[in-house]
């Protein structure tokens, strides 16, 4: 086993044990324990930033471009939200479901893919266009993700006040005002970096005169999605539905964004396969 390979075991390790805090915190207040769960998150954020260094050296240049260090930035992307949502009033719950969805997608890629089975080309040999097209389409779904819990929270405690049950771990969520103003906040964030991703990976295929990946699979599925978040944005705009219908477009969306990744290993756009 490589120095890379321990050092994410050790983060994914460690991970595993801060979200084990944290929803021991979330199911009885402990503030020792969301301390810990804390600066263990703190740690893993170190190692995988260690990572990426140990990454940049092998590969010569900044590496994002394969399926492996995809999934490696969102997870990193989302332990840094999560340390920042940590030191908000009433973010537990919140922490517990980023950090659930950062533990998933990092275990998963050290399950599903490995660094030495996809191989980087060196930053110098990549298109511009194509690199700011990654950096951008990760930071979008990282703050489309943070969209998403908000939505999933504000869609339980709605339906806990509806049916007049809920205890003090309920009254420890934001309340319903804050979580819809908290997504729609992450929606308009990341839908324009969406947006400006896309337009960046079209000017990449038209600069290498690959025309026909426009009529691959992907871009239906990419447009959908988009499409989905732009009602959202439009009738959030108009204000004729109520938090309930807005949590759950947003939720939609990111249900075709995932299934969107998931057509990689069926695409020619990447081909991303473990």
């Amino acid at each position: 086993m490589g120095l890379l390979d321990r050092i994410y075991d050790t983060a994914l390790l460690l991970y595993a044990l801060s979200l084990l805090f944290v929803f021991s915190d979330c199911l009885k207040r402990n503030p020792g324990g969301k301390r810990l769960g804390t600066g263990l998150l703190a740690v893993v954020g170190l190692l995988q930033m260690a990572g990426l260094a140990i990454r940049f050296g092998q590969e010569g240049g900044l590496p994002i471009f394969t399926p492996y260090d995809f999934l490696f930035w969102f997870s990193f992307i989302i332990v840094l939200t999560s340390l920042a949502v940590s030191f908000t009033r009433g973010g537990e719950f919140t922490l517990l479901l980023l950090s659930v969805a950062g533990f998933s997608v990092f275990l998963l890629n050290r399950v599903w893919l490995t660094a030495e089975d996809h191989t980087l080309q060196s930053w110098s040999a990549v298109h511009g266009w194509l690199a700011l097209h990654v950096i951008l389409a990760n930071l979008s779904f990282g703050a489309l993700t943070l969209a998403t819990v908000f939505a999933i929270m504000y869609l339980f405690l709605h339906r806990r006040l509806k049916i007049k049950k809920w205890d003090d771990r309920i009254r420890r969520l934001p309340s319903l005002e804050t979580m819809d103003k908290y997504s729609g906040t992450a929606v308009y964030t990341g839908v324009p970096l969406l947006i400006l991703s896309l337009v960046l990976a079209g000017v990449s295929i038209l600069s290498e005169g690959r025309t026909p990946l426009f009529q691959d699979t992907k871009v239906l599925t990419t447009l959908i999605a988009l499409g989905i978040y732009i009602t959202y944005m439009v009738l959030r705009r108009l204000g004729r539905y109520g938090g309930s219908a807005m949590a759950r477009w947003a939720i939609a969306g990111y249900a075709f964004l995932i299934l969107n990744f998931l057509l990689n290993s069926f695409s020619d756009f990447h081909g991303w396969g473990g």
